[in-house]
């Protein structure tokens, strides 16, 4: 049990690894970025995309094999799934997306594992419903799943339960906010416009003047979408986060596989 527990964390960890790295390549070999403008990851996209889901799948088979879920567990998986890519087209003001709730709720209930993959899948399921599929996809199902995947390392505060809620709210609020800053960077280091040079990255500019441009292009661009975001985030987690625990926990109890070791 515990060499597939580390296999899943293994998992987990070479998704992210992935992730952060296509993310990251234009500020760690800039000689290699071309001027590809909107059409930024055009062309590995969909290589990405493919390796992404197969990581997730094998996280689920690895996940099965530990003794951490269940059949039924990989069921609600499913479900949830679904539910969530439905609430990607719940509408709202600004950058609204109600797409972010059940990751945070969900990882941090049933852990980081099925955090990830309910924000990964999900993100992917709503791209294919909506039409929504393009060289940003990966980037999206990444971050989301990472939305999850950290909910699981918060602290447990089942005791108090509207801490425990304001909790969960208040880091809805945050991840609206890295969700955009985050999100940008599959396509910023990629395009350029002399008119305002200040607001874009150019190889060789360095860290420090790099992440000023970066600021100003996010605060032109991104903050008043990401304030749409982050509020509803935090907005929905507070309203309904104590009876979507309760349902959620009911269903962790019943559902979920118990492992009984002897001596126990």
């Amino acid at each position: 049990m515990r060499s597939a527990r580390l296999l899943t964390a293994a998992i987990l960890a070479l998704a992210s690894l992935i992730g952060l790295g296509a993310l990251l390549f234009p500020f760690v070999s800039p000689a290699a970025v071309p001027v590809a403008g909107p059409g930024a990851h055009s062309q590995d996209a969909p290589l990405i995309t493919v390796v992404l889901v197969a990581l997730c799948l094998a996280a689920v088979l690895a996940t099965l094999g530990s003794g951490e879920a269940s059949s039924r567990m990989v069921a609600i998986l499913g479900v949830l799934t679904a539910v969530n890519a439905v609430l990607r087209a719940v509408p709202g003001p600004a950058g609204f997306a109600a797409v972010f709730m059940l990751p945070v709720l969900c990882g941090y209930v049933y852990g980081p594992t099925f955090g990830f993959l309910l924000g990964a899948l999900s993100l992917l399921v709503s791209a294919l419903i909506g039409a929504g599929v393009g060289p940003w996809l990966p980037f999206q199902m990444f971050v989301t799943g990472w939305v999850g995947l950290t909910s699981g390392w918060l602290p447990r505060l089942e005791r108090w339960p509207r801490l425990e809620v304001a909790m969960l709210g208040t880091w809805g609020l945050v991840w609206g906010f890295l969700f955009g800053a985050l999100l940008n960077l599959w396509f910023w280091p990629y395009v350029f416009q002399a008119q305002q040079a200040e607001m874009y990255w150019q190889p060789g500019v360095g860290l420090v003047e790099s992440l000023r441009r970066y600021a100003a292009f996010y605060v032109v661009t991104s903050l008043w979408w990401d304030v749409g975001r982050a509020a509803g985030n935090a907005g929905l987690t507070w309203l309904l986060g104590a009876p979507l625990l309760r349902l959620l926990r009911r269903f962790g109890r019943r559902f979920q596989l118990v492992v009984v070791r002897e001596g126990s």
